[in-house]
């Protein structure tokens, strides 16, 4: 708009200096007339070409007039010579003249006066003719001797004016130049003037619509900062919310890599506790074993003292009848061996009734262990369901609120197109009864558009809150996710403590013993050498029971 007024303003002040140059050419009229030229006095002449030329000047031209004594200036639109045909009567000769063109004016002097004009840079004020090119017609015109001849006509000279160049060029150049000064007459004058009263008024009127537009603009630029702000603000709080989600994202992440891990070591806990119960029936087993080896042995073992106890008796009928004695060290020596046996097989017995309760408490430790880490996994599941339930929601607000944002500018887009309809229908002077139900229709569009606002502002002042709120409950989860696994942590930590090896994992020694224990166990269970040995010993010993049975074979 300030480039529409200002290139008004600057047309204006031209058309307001070249028709101020068009009200003062014509005011020459009958003094400047051809007929009057050709027979007035030469001080006549001065006297009208000097009053055409300041009155054709424009006020810089009277300010240089007033200091440099009426000298004027060589500012002309086109000179040179140019030969020329006697005016007012009919003749074949041709003389050469020095031709200038100056604002609506032609003027001519002798061809001598062309050096002097050149050199000095100002044009004579007595020339020998003064022609007012206003209104005239200007054409070309071909002459005997002559081809490039010019002809000047108008309705008030008395004949016309016949002038002819040296070359087609120039020709040319003069007929433009003659044409375009002959366009400056009266009624051209009045039309500027008309031109410039019409100008003014629409300046005027630029100007009250330039302010208008001026209000408009200030208006809706305060409109765009408040929206701007508000944008600011959410663009702000969805960043915001966008690392939020992030870090949400990432807490969703390390809580599912930590109930995969709680769920490998659940595994692991469920297979050790799975060996456990194994080994735990083989120890059972074992014991059993060897609780039954030590009974055969003790029967074994008041077998061979009854027998003892005979070989004793035996040996002393003998020696009261022979008085020989009757060797028996065998036999405590066998004694001595079981004796020591059973002892090992006591040992190892309470060993594995030892090793048993251990465990039975390692079985106890791991059932607690894994209740733990189930109930751990189902707090972290419980967790893991409502973050995303909560990151769905907030995800389903912000979708409803770009939704509704889309619809409000679809709305105001509708709302400025129903604006700008109305502004039409007021502006417009004719008026009929579709224009007026039109307008009716604009103007509840409106009314309905701004209801929406105000309703829309209320919502809007209150969802920065909303927002906030969300971004509250998402950090108060966060930490509530964090304060669980460092609870978790520590229970543990302290569990860990509490038990008597690594995860439920013995050192490499004691399954060792363990193993060693087993295989002397069942070494034992199954060895029936020894009892043989017994067997063949009491055998080879004289005796009224030369038969017993074999413990258990």
């Amino acid at each position: 708009m300030h480039q529409t007024v200002r290139g008004n303003l600057a047309h204006l002040c031209a058309r307001e200096t070249s028709i101020d140059y068009a009200l003062n050419h014509p005011r020459i009229d009958p003094i400047c007339r051809l007929s009057s030229l050709s027979s007035g006095s030469p001080a006549i002449l001065d006297i009208v070409f000097l009053r055409c030329c300041l009155r054709s000047a424009p006020r810089s031209y009277w300010i240089q007039a007033d200091a440099d004594a009426l000298d004027i200036s060589t500012k002309v639109q086109l000179y040179g010579v140019l030969w020329k045909r006697p005016f007012g009567r009919q003749s074949a000769k041709w003389s050469r003249r020095f031709f200038i063109i100056k604002e609506s004016f032609l003027l001519y002097y002798s061809e001598s006066e062309k050096k002097s004009f050149e050199s000095n840079k100002y044009f004579n004020i007595h020339p020998k003719g003064v022609i007012p090119l206003g209104g005239c017609l200007v054409e070309a015109k071909e002459e005997p001797n002559m081809p490039y001849a010019m002809k000047i006509s108008h309705q008030d000279f008395h004949g016309n004016i016949v002038l002819a160049a040296e070359s087609e060029f120039e020709q040319i150049q003069w007929l433009e130049m003659l044409q375009e000064s002959g366009k400056v007459t009266w009624k051209n004058a009045q039309l500027g003037e008309a031109m410039i009263k019409s100008l003014e008024t629409q300046g005027l009127q630029l100007a009250k619509e330039k302010q208008e537009y001026l209000d408009k603009l200030m208006e809706e630029t305060e409109e765009l900062c408040l929206q701007r702000e508000q944008r600011e603000e959410l663009e702000r709080l969805n960043q915001i919310l966008e690392a939020e989600k992030q870090q949400f994202e990432e807490v969703v992440q390390e809580l599912r890599t930590e109930q995969e891990q709680i769920k490998r070591e659940l595994e692991l806990t469920a297979r050790c506790l799975s060996g456990v119960e194994q080994e735990k029936k083989e120890l059972r087993n074992l014991t059993e074993s060897l609780q039954q080896t030590l009974e055969e042995l003790s029967i074994e073992k008041k077998r061979t003292l009854e027998m003892l106890q005979e070989n004793e008796n035996q040996a002393q009928t003998q020696a009261s009848q022979n008085q020989q004695p009757h060797p028996s060290g065998g036999l405590h020596c066998n004694l001595r061996q079981i004796e020591e046996k059973m002892q090992q097989l006591l040992e190892e017995k309470l060993l594995a009734e030892k090793r048993m309760k251990e465990n039975e408490e390692r079985s106890r430790a791991l059932e607690e262990e894994r209740e733990f880490y189930s109930s751990q996994s189902q707090a972290l599941q419980n967790s893991l369901q409502e973050l995303t339930e909560e990151k769905q929601q907030t995800e389903r607000d912000l979708k409803a609120e770009i939704k509704v944002r889309m619809d409000l500018e679809k709305r105001l887009r509708e709302a400025e197109g129903a604006l700008r309809s109305l502004e039409q229908g007021l502006n417009s002077k004719v008026r009929n009864k579709e224009k007026e139900e039109k307008m009716r229709a604009d103007v509840s569009h409106l009314k309905r558009f701004f209801e929406e606002c105000i309703r829309n502002a209320e919502l809007e002042a209150k969802m920065p809150v909303i927002m906030k709120n969300s971004v509250y409950i998402h950090k108060a989860a966060t930490r509530r996710i964090k304060s669980c696994r460092f609870h978790r942590r520590r229970s543990s930590t302290s569990w860990n403590d509490m038990k008597p090896s690594q995860s439920f994992m013995t050192s490499q020694l004691e399954a060792n013993s363990i193993e060693e224990l087993k295989e002397v166990a069942k070494r034992l269970s199954r060895d029936q050498r020894f009892r043989e040995s017994i067997y063949h010993i009491m055998l080879s010993q004289p005796g009224p029971n030369p038969a017993l049975p074999r413990g258990g074979k």
